[in-house]
């Protein structure tokens, strides 16, 4: 059922709490609870002080805040064009199945010049099956994810 109430806005910093209260849900739905390690003031640091790492739209339903998704911009050197690595995209488990993902997704590709792209853990079917709906091209190819921290 598609909700056409939903509204797509920029995060404010009064929408901090907020904001890493959904992430704190979403790293228990994924099970990395444990690696959840981040605290409000991380994200308000990050998130609107003096050299944002990344943005965060909001969507919102009569008022309430239904998901979120956090991105930053990207480059590609091949294309010679900026575009945007969704980090994370979680919405409400009282609004999904609404549109709610699905507005926030074509907000985040109006803004990419360029592509935009992001990762889904294999086991959510959910969320694939958005992806899928939404024409986005699945890839496994050569290369080989690593991270340093």
């Amino acid at each position: 059922m598609e909700v056409s109430n939903v509204l797509v806005r920029d995060a404010q910093p009064g929408d901090v709490e907020a904001i890493w209260n959904l992430t704190r849900e979403l790293a228990v739905f994924e099970h990395l609870e444990d690696q959840f390690v981040a605290t409000v003031d991380d994200f308000h640091k990050e998130l609107f002080g003096e050299d944002p790492a990344a943005k965060v739209i909001i969507a919102e339903i009569d008022g309430k805040l239904a998901g979120t998704a956090l991105y930053f911009r990207t480059f590609s050197t091949f294309l010679g064009r900026s575009g945007i690595w969704l980090e994370d995209l979680f919405i409400h488990e009282e609004y999904r199945r609404h549109g709610v993902a699905t507005k926030l997704m074509e907000e985040l590709k109006r803004r990419s010049p360029g592509r935009l792209e992001w990762m889904v853990l294999d086991w959510n079917e959910d969320a694939i099956a958005l992806y899928d709906h939404l024409g986005a091209t699945q890839f496994t190819d050569a290369w080989t994810h690593y991270r340093i921290t």
